[in-house]
């Protein structure tokens, strides 16, 4: 179901980036090179930009925007985003991606991204901007072309509409394969009002520096605290609430940003807007006790997300 005009609506929260199939991979135990290794497998819904649409879609219009294959597996992806009221905008040329994400026996995430059509987004009408309250970006959209000129392309509309731009730093990996200088200088050039990231990526990029001083950067820490400094402020530790511990917290990090952000929309301020982002989150985790799942035959429309 669409969301009916509101008046009173915050605006929608519109997303650009990744519409791709998961098939997510948990080991029973540790890796055992050139031979049988014992494991679940199931497929879901992949790609940041997709996720926070449908996380945010609960609490306020949400809008995808990206490109997915001329395929039966776009057909599933885009009718299950559909599905949960978001407003779906894809072009539609090639095959769709996929993500193949191996998942070890303490939880730690390894990922294999084929993007396929994902990076080859064309020229995005500005219309479809309309009614935005804010452009999210993941930075993966920047990590190939024609996407990464698209996107810009969007990014420029965008401040020309006086719609802000949340950015996510997405991936070490992204980051170095980018080069460091370039990334920052992509991120002085987007002047994002919300940046996002997790511990190792925030020391990666050295969030203190010149390039975040006009951005809130939100620096999530696991079951840490996360830190909220806003452009000239003074940092914010925000605790994050016990929960059981988690066999896997894929989708995790979409969550918190869906939640962040649907709360500032709504006129909360940073700290309040963290604990939101706390609250969605935690409802993504899979619990040690969670290995019930079944190998999947196809997209499961209740499936967990992925966080990149």
């Amino acid at each position: 179901m669409r969301h009916a005009h509101d008046p009173r609506s915050p605006g929608v929260l519109v997303t650009v980036g990744a519409l791709v199939e998961d098939v997510i991979v948990w080991s029973a135990a540790p890796a055992r090179h050139a031979t049988d290794n014992p494991c679940v497998v199931r497929r879901s819904r992949g790609g940041s930009a997709a996720n926070v649409a449908v996380f945010a879609s609960a609490l306020m219009p949400a809008r995808f925007i990206g490109c997915v294959g001329e395929d039966p597996t776009a057909d599933v992806l885009t009718s299950e985003l559909a599905g949960h009221g978001v407003d779906v905008r894809v072009q539609r040329r090639g095959r769709t991606g996929t993500v193949v994400v191996l998942i070890d026996s303490g939880g730690e995430r390894t990922m294999y991204p084929d993007r396929a059509a994902s990076a080859d987004l064309n020229e995005v009408p500005e219309d479809w901007l309309e009614s935005a309250a804010i452009l999210h970006v993941p930075s993966y959209c920047f990590a190939a072309e024609p996407a990464a000129a698209s996107v810009l392309g969007l990014i420029r509309h965008a401040r020309r509409a006086g719609v802000p731009v949340s950015l996510d730093a997405s991936s070490t990996g992204m980051i170095e394969e980018y080069g460091l200088a370039r990334y920052l200088d992509l991120v002085e050039s987007i002047r994002p009002a919300v940046f996002f990231a997790n511990g190792h990526e925030a020391r990666v990029l050295d969030v203190t520096r010149p390039q975040f001083a006009k951005t809130m950067t939100v620096v999530k820490n696991g079951a840490g605290p996360t830190i909220v400094t806003p452009p000239g402020g003074v940092p914010r530790a925000v605790p994050v609430p016990e929960a059981a511990a988690a066999r896997d917290s894929t989708g995790a990090g979409d969550a918190f940003a869906a939640g962040f952000l649907a709360a500032r929309a709504r006129g909360a301020d940073p700290v309040e807007a963290a604990s939101a982002g706390h609250d969605l989150a935690r409802s993504v985790l899979f619990s040690p006790g969670a290995t019930a799942l079944r190998p999947a035959t196809g997209i499961s429309p209740a499936a967990r997300t992925d966080d990149r």
